[in-house]
């Protein structure tokens, strides 16, 4: 009985597949200008409507770290170290401070790793305020302002709380030094002490290079329902064993899978044998040719509520499918979500195949074209070199609309707000 009920569903997905495909549902799309505001954001030029000011600091805060370690230049978090060698040449760049509108410090906060390539940020709250320490002393722009009209590329899993443990990164919270500044950063949580008002929420770094190798004909049909590579329950991504699922009891997981994270959890549980949905631990070299031959890919929350998939989905044109409850996106001004991607709270996971099986064929073709906008795919990239509308060129454009700074930002003399001396002990020795 069992086998022929898998075998009906094996003719629905086949049916569901020729429903679309006789509206033409392949790779080749027709690609759709993003309607309204949101398609003038994206296309906006930073190029005359701000100055960024870059501090030299000496380069153990920067490229003496990576020289230890070439890794720092493709994990998802290198795209502090492509911020600051776009800068450098941007035409945005001011070599005069007095006539700067912003002013950044580039700290490789992310570049140290462990033999297997993960990041420890344990040094990173030392480092941020040695290089703060020095900018206050050298310059007087800081002062002025405790770091208003600074911004800081902060791009890992917790942002400026620096810890890799959520539950951690929450006692820590944001560095003390860093709470006036703006915050470049991929983690993005709405009602979070790791994401204060005004920060700029970016995608993680992907290698462009990379996935431009891997690319097929785009005749190629998707014959790919849903599909997912990835860790369900993880030991090994935490550098103390945590683990991705770490509030899910197998047996217990369609009663609690909608704690923190537990969605992955609940994915594997719930469509593991169901032939609709292509999921697996496994990470196949053909992961990024397989990805453009799927309709949905599930971007669920991990360790954090970003994840690399995002980005890979939006450049595959593979309608991302985003299971984080609360996450605030890359660029959400800009890039509109709700038209090009399919969100599904935690607690519904278990009828994901319901709701992705109930969306229209027309739905899903609109959705196709507006991915395969190339100002779509270039917003979420840190090209090399500098591409117009892309990554970099969003957060400049973040930062311009900030501006003018409120008056309001600027201290009085000899006021201060920031306590140099809060935080925990370990972050206040020397580095």
């Amino acid at each position: 009985m069992k086998i022929w009920r898998w075998v009906l569903v094996g003719l629905v997905c086949t049916a569901f597949v020729l429903r679309i495909g006789a509206v033409e549902l392949g790779r080749r799309q027709p690609t759709e200008r993003i309607s309204g505001s949101a398609g003038d954001v994206l296309e906006d030029d930073p190029v005359g409507r701000l100055k960024v000011f870059v501090y030299e600091l000496p380069s153990k805060y920067n490229k003496k770290i990576l020289q230890k370690d070439s890794r720092c230049l493709t994990h998802m978090f290198a795209a502090e170290i492509f911020m600051h060698r776009f800068l450098l040449s941007s035409p945005v760049r001011t070599l005069n401070p007095e006539e700067a509108d912003w002013f950044y410090t580039p700290v490789y906060t992310t570049c140290d790793l462990t033999p297997n390539g993960l990041p420890l940020p344990f040094k990173s709250p030392r480092m941020m305020r040695s290089a703060i320490q020095l900018i206050s002393s050298n310059w007087p722009y800081w002062n002025r302002t405790e770091g208003a009209d600074h911004f800081f590329v902060v791009p890992h899993d917790f942002g400026a709380c620096f810890h890799y443990q959520e539950e951690k990164a929450i006692e820590r919270g944001i560095l003390t030094l860093l709470q006036r500044a703006t915050l470049v950063q991929t983690f993005g949580q709405r009602n979070h002490v790791c994401l204060k008002e005004g920060s700029i929420t970016v995608p993680p770094y992907a290698p462009p290079q990379k996935m431009q190798t891997h690319l097929i004909p785009e005749k190629t049909p998707r014959s790919i329902f849903v599909y997912f590579r990835g860790l369900f329950y993880d030991v090994g991504n935490d550098p103390e064993g945590g683990y991705y699922a770490r509030y899910i009891s197998i047996f217990a997981c369609k009663l609690v899978f909608a704690f923190l994270r537990g969605a992955r959890a609940a994915v594997w549980e719930n469509f593991k044998d169901n032939p609709l949905f292509d999921i697996s631990t496994e990470h196949p070299t053909t992961y990024y040719e397989d990805m453009q031959r799927a309709v949905f890919c599930l971007c669920p929350l991990g360790w954090a509520p970003w994840s690399p998939r995002l980005v890979e989905a939006v450049i595959f044109g593979c309608i991302p499918v985003i299971i984080a409850d609360d996450i605030v996106l890359p660029f959400a001004d800009a890039i509109p979500w709700e038209e090009i991607g399919v969100f599904v709270d935690e607690k519904d996971v278990p009828n994901l195949d319901t709701i992705l099986t109930s969306i229209p064929p027309e739905v899903i073709l609109r959705k196709q074209r507006l991915l395969a906008n190339p100002s779509m795919k270039q917003a979420m990239l840190f090209p090399q070199p500098a591409q117009p509308g892309d990554a970099f060129h969003q957060v400049l454009n973040g930062l311009a609309r900030k501006l003018p700074h409120d008056r309001s930002i600027y201290l009085k003399p000899g006021e201060k707000i920031l306590n140099w001396t809060a935080g925990p002990v370990g972050d206040l020795k020397p580095w």
